[in-house]
């Protein structure tokens, strides 16, 4: 059971929101996009999302500035989210425009706000869950999805809404965080998303 629990925490470590949201898009999406632009956008996405932040991780567990992937002090959350902040301005600023797609567009807005929310929280001592930060956001950018293209995709966010309970309850269970901390981080996400709907919904 630990090992499935633990394992759950490196599933859907918050590393992967990003290109998750992105290749859901284009999963999703009715609208005809040629080979070029999805590889135009998952392509460098994956790099920055992904990859450089596996290179700064090992930099800064060189550094001494980070212990774990996870980064379980107040302290040491705040370097990988001005990472994830600055990568993703990077994102909309250099990424999007080329191929531009306004439902990623304003799902990268959201994952900046969401993490510059959690930021905030970490300066006022609040060690808010950036698992259900990312969980929750997703899952409410799969439910716009749904909505915006109308098409029934019921049964892939049914199935997120479990993983999300079983992210929350792997993190229960290895004493990360709070109940509190868990709710609170997948608020931020989740109403980060929900409030930019007006925008492209």
């Amino acid at each position: 059971m630990r090992f499935l629990l633990n394992s759950i925490s490196y599933i859907f470590h918050p590393l992967f929101i990003p290109i998750g949201g992105t290749l859901a898009y284009f999963f999703i999406t009715p609208k005809f996009s040629s080979l070029e632009i999805q590889s135009g956008n998952i392509l460098p996405i994956f790099i920055l999302t992904v990859i450089i932040p596996i290179i700064f991780f090992f930099i800064l567990k060189n550094l001494g500035l980070i212990s774990s992937i996870f980064a379980p002090d107040i302290k040491e959350r705040r370097y990988p989210l001005y990472v994830s902040i600055i990568i993703y301005m990077m994102i909309l600023y250099k990424v999007i425009p080329q191929n531009f797609i306004l439902e990623l567009y304003y799902y990268f807005v959201g994952l900046v706000v969401a993490s510059v929310t959690i930021l905030l929280l970490l300066f006022a001592k609040i060690k808010a869950s950036i698992h259900l930060m990312g969980m929750g956001s997703l899952l409410m950018f799969l439910l716009a999805l749904s909505i915006h293209f109308e098409i029934n995709i019921t049964f892939a966010i049914a199935v997120f809404t479990i993983c999300t309970g079983l992210v929350a309850t792997s993190r229960l269970f290895m004493q990360a965080h709070s109940k509190a901390e868990l709710i609170v981080g997948f608020l931020v996400g989740f109403c980060s998303q929900l409030l930019l709907l007006k925008y492209w919904l």
